[in-house]
């Protein structure tokens, strides 16, 4: 198998993807790949299918909510096709979606009421005006959707369909069914943009890593700009609590970094002179300087935004089926409705043209799919509901049934499978010193301390270290602690600490896999204490529930030491695991995996889990301690932290598939029994608007079935870690 960490792929990876240069937000031209930079402001990078509206690149069919890069959202409506060029909405721009719809209706109703008790004003221009004002305000964007369709070649949609038959309603005189079949439709769209518009988390949040000014020195001076005017070779100074910039080598002492944002394990790393830093760690204890070997757009961090959108880029557009139905459906039934006209002419001695006119267009009528439309919809509504309910949010209906489908799950390792959150796991002392005597020296020496490893020592203690006298504390940068404790010399740290003071210590302790703190006391070694990130209590049983759910392939992909990663895999029964690695090395093995032909799912929480989140076929976030750019980027938030929720929500995905399938034939069999009878005469228009109605009621209350079933997993079975 080749080595996906190889840098021979990295062309594949760089390579530029549909990207539209409006959705990068902040980004600036020189941070895009080259095929985006070059594209004129506003305008799309070639190849881009503008028509649809689907600027991330993601699967965005049926219902789908697209977030784009700038953290705005724009809807998709489900189900249906939207004609090339087509900026489809169903009336005039307001806060309130529901606000002209609900004009339309009571103006229908009332026009009704009128013409009901023959009101003698309402005839003539001011009917023709009350009833035209009542339907511009839910179909003029249908009509515009249907014409703006025809330079491109999509002319046969439900948008045609909508305008001929209701514009030949008015044209025949028909104005309350014209409105009617405009109004319900309308109705059936706010039905499912309701179920979409959700999650509008920023991804800015991903662009805020990036610091936006640095400190060079130059000529003994010290010059504060933007990190785009540094050059390869100059010195960077970085306080305490400060992000770096842009990559480089320290100059300076040992130091410390948060390097969450690159690698997404909270563990600190020490870098010593020499040794590289990359941009987006955050230097965590005294003043350094870095000499800069990267310029602003070819740091990690900037790779790693980059990758986002190429990542996202790759994601191929799907049609779904009831795309691929109009386009064959709509001209048949145009043509039928044609013939229905004419053909009679030549067989029919009592012709009459006005008569089969209105037949024909209470067969269109009938057979525009809004029933279906409505119905594929509702049943993904009903599925995304039941999935909110346990904690689950699907940004689109689409990734339902790809989640469904999938056969492989690859996850990261910290704060997806382990808790986030350091501990101390064990308590070694030396032979004569007893635990509770190491854990009192070491946790009071470890209050001194702001590292992440000394507060989880500090923690574990608790009560045991208070009022411990403490002095000279001496912070020795990536080796430890060292001070007098209760009158005592203590050190506290890796074992590097104690071989600079030449304290002997038993070799086994430099085979310890998990983070250490290593005790010397009066100069001699007292012991250790490992501090680990624990699994999720469901850890194990998630993955036991993935592999009982046809899942043939699960894998871990972690940032944190190899050593460590293979022993949390052995606990939670993963076979294939890999550690130590970088953004650009999980996208290289999801990518080969894609490569292979699997349906793959990659669940992450940091920020540099958003490329791979973004290029998998479904990405899912944890979202209660993810990122917020990782959540954003992603098309399933898990918003409980729960793993085994990903096995719940491929159950909801199954429920929901059956439910839509359901509706369709439900659609398709009233729709057909409609269609002989309006053909025949026997039904009138509003007979075939409330026959798409009931269907719609009917799919609904169907829907509604997936909200009381029953997702919850099994108890956690014997082995299963708890808590």
């Amino acid at each position: 198998m080749p080595d996906p960490t190889s840098p021979d792929t990295n062309e594949e990876l760089n390579t530029a993807k549909q990207v539209k240069l409006e959705n990068v937000g902040a980004l600036s031209r020189d941070q895009l790949t080259p095929e985006a930079a070059a594209a004129p402001e506003g305008h799309d990078v070639p190849g881009h299918d503008h028509a649809t509206r689907d600027h991330t690149g993601h699967q965005h069919p049926a219902g789908k909510q697209v977030v784009n890069l700038a953290g705005e959202a724009e809807d998709e409506h489900a189900g249906h096709s939207h004609g090339d060029g087509a900026d489809h909405d169903h009336g005039p721009t307001g806060a309130n979606p529901y606000l002209w719809p609900g004009v339309s209706l009571a103006l229908l109703l009332s026009g009704i009421a009128l013409d009901y008790y023959q009101a003698g004003f309402f005839t003539g221009y001011v009917r023709l005006f009350w009833y035209g004002v009542a339907f511009l305000l839910v179909g003029w964007k249908v009509i515009r959707s249907a014409i703006q369709s025809i330079p491109s070649g999509n002319v046969f949609n439900e948008f045609l369909l909508m305008s001929i038959a209701t514009l030949g309603a008015f044209a025949i005189g028909e104005y309350p069914e014209g409105v009617a079949v405009m109004l319900f439709y309308t109705v059936g769209e706010l039905f499912q943009d309701a179920a979409v518009n959700r999650a509008k988390r920023s991804i800015k949040a991903l662009l805020e890593i990036q610091a936006t000014e640095v400190t060079v020195v130059r000529n003994g001076q010290s010059l504060v700009l933007d990190p785009k005017e540094v050059q390869v070779g100059d010195v960077m100074e970085v306080k305490p609590g400060e992000k770096v910039a842009l990559d480089g080598t320290l100059n300076t002492t040992a130091a410390s970094f948060n390097t969450a944002a690159l690698t997404g394990e909270s563990a600190p790393q020490t870098k010593q002179p020499g040794e590289p830093v990359l941009a987006g760690m955050i230097n965590l204890e005294s003043l350094i300087q870095v000499s800069v070997t990267a310029a602003f757009q070819d740091t990690k961090l900037s790779k790693i935004l980059a990758m986002v959108q190429d990542a996202v880029g790759r994601k191929a557009k799907t049609q779904q089926f009831i795309t691929k139905f109009a386009k064959i459906y709509t001209p048949i039934v145009v043509g039928l409705a044609v013939l229905l006209i004419v053909v009679p002419y030549f067989v029919v001695d009592d012709y009459v043209f006005r008569t089969w006119l209105y037949r024909a267009l209470v067969f269109l009528v009938i057979s525009c799919p809004c029933a279906l439309v409505i119905s594929i919809p509702l049943g993904y509504f009903g599925g995304i509901g039941a999935a909110s309910k346990a904690g689950i949010l699907f940004k689109g209906s689409n990734f339902l049934d790809v989640l469904r489908e999938i056969d492989t799950v690859v996850m990261d390792k910290t704060g997806t499978l382990t808790q986030g959150v350091f501990a101390v796991q064990q308590v070694q002392p030396a032979p004569g010193t007893t635990p509770e005597q190491l854990l009192r020296l070491v946790g009071a020496l470890e209050t001194k301390s702001t590292h992440p490893i000394a507060k989880a020592v500090v923690t574990h203690v608790g009560a045991a270290a208070a009022g411990v006298p403490v002095e000279g504390v001496e912070e020795i940068a990536g080796h430890g602690l060292r001070g007098k404790v209760d009158g005592r010399d203590v050190l506290a740290g890796n074992t590097k600490l104690l071989t600079k003071f030449s304290v002997a210590y038993p070799p086994e302790v430099d085979q310890v896999v998990d983070s250490i703190v290593v005790a010397a006391v009066d100069g001699k070694y007292a012991g250790y204490l490992t501090v680990a990130d624990a699994p999720k209590e469901d850890a194990a049983r998630a993955v036991q529930e993935l592999k009982a759910d046809g899942i043939s392939k699960v894998v871990m992909l972690s940032g944190d030491k190899d050593s460590i990663v293979q022993r949390v895999a052995r606990e939670l029964g993963i076979t294939e695991a890999h550690g130590g690695l970088l953004p650009e090395d999980k996208a290289r093995y999801v990518q080969q995996y894609l490569g292979e032909g699997r349906k793959l799912a990659f669940v992450g929480d940091g920020v540099n889990d958003a490329p791979v989140v973004a290029l998998a076929d479904v990405g899912i976030a944890m979202g209660g301690l993810g990122s917020d750019a990782t959540i954003e980027t992603a098309d399933v938030v898990i918003q409980t932290d729960h793993p085994s929720k990903i096995a719940t929500a491929r159950r909801i995905a199954r429920a929901t598939h059956q439910v839509v399938w359901q509706n369709i034939w439900l659609a398709f069999g009233v729709k057909a029994i409609v269609l002989a009878l309006g053909a025949g005469g026997v039904a009138t228009m509003w007979e075939a608007v409330f026959a798409d109605v009931g269907v719609a009621l009917l799919a609904i209350l169907n829907a509604v079935r997936i909200q009381r079933m029953r997702f919850n997993s099994d108890p956690a079975p014997a082995g299963a870690p708890t808590r």
